[in-house]
């Protein structure tokens, strides 16, 4: 990647990010289970345009990795707040533009919630954007996603690395090279603990009322962002994953907001990346 890594220390702990450029700032936030290194494509078409700011999540990417069974800071609040702590040592101030995806949109959204005024754009794609039941989650996802919640998901996760070699590693139409195969595995390449995190992010989706934390949070998010003022691209995946159905639809009565469709499951930045990151500059530049 053409970018270089920094590194704060939160709680005790290294996070890694990048942070290259002036002015207005590009805020990109990932989620599971990958690392600033998805954004590798899309970040090159807006950073003539001011700031570039691409956190790794605690335990993710470069950042550290928690303690032992710390699952508690791989929580939805946890990782919230690792992240609001970088982002404030950071000091991004007051014309910061979103772009987010997965877990990244989730916490992207509280953000832009408990800081409108600092919030200038949010460009968002595959996102959690309402509380779901597990009648809306996707069908070829539902048996998969339970064995996630269950004893089985500790060993098909930990043991065997199945999010990473098998979700994120099998999501793209247009295949990974060898090099871009290893970048994603490496943060994961020990079993156990180390991939706690790609275990902990499928048990938070706010399901059938559960985690109760999250859902609250996601169900603000959503009566806040539906009537919100803050410029709004939302990217529509075709045929996407997890923004489909019912959320899609629902993501479509925001205000403020423009619509593009590009080629993709979830991973949409791998498949296309071109596309997501034209759409992102003319937005930007038509604001």
């Amino acid at each position: 990647m053409k970018y270089t890594k920094k590194y704060i220390e939160i709680n005790n702990k290294k996070m890694a990010f990048i942070d290259e450029g002036n002015g207005d700032v590009f805020l990109f936030l990932h989620g599971n289970p990958t690392s600033s290194f998805l954004w590798r494509n899309i970040a090159p078409h807006v950073e003539d345009l001011g700031r570039i700011v691409i956190p790794d999540l605690i335990g993710m990417g470069d950042s550290e990795k928690l303690d032992g069974e710390d699952n508690e800071g791989y929580q939805y609040h946890g990782q919230y707040g690792y992240l609001t702590e970088l982002l404030d040592q950071l000091d991004l101030g007051n014309s910061i533009n979103l772009i987010i995806h997965d877990w990244g949109s989730a916490m992207g959204f509280q953000f832009a919630r408990e800081n409108p005024e600092r919030i200038k754009s949010i460009t968002y794609m595959e996102a959690i954007v309402m509380p779901l039941t597990w009648e809306q989650w996707p069908e070829n996802a539902k048996n998969i996603f339970s064995l996630f919640r269950s004893e089985a998901g500790e060993e098909l996760v930990l043991q065997k690395n199945f999010f990473v070699e098998r979700i994120l590693l099998a999501d793209s139409a247009t295949g990974y090279t060898d090099e871009e195969k290893s970048e994603y595995i490496r943060p994961f390449l020990n079993e156990g603990e180390d991939r706690r995190p790609t275990l902990t992010w499928p048990r938070q989706i706010p399901l059938d009322g559960e985690p109760a934390a999250v859902v609250e949070e996601v169900r603000k998010n959503a009566e806040f962002h539906k009537v919100s003022e803050i410029p709004k691209l939302f990217v529509n995946a075709d045929p996407g994953s997890i923004l489909v159905g019912d959320q899609r639809e629902f993501a479509r009565s925001w205000k403020n907001q423009k619509e593009v469709t590009v080629q993709g499951s979830h991973f949409i930045q791998e498949d296309s990346s071109e596309e997501i990151g034209t759409a992102l500059r003319d937005f930007i530049q038509n604001l």
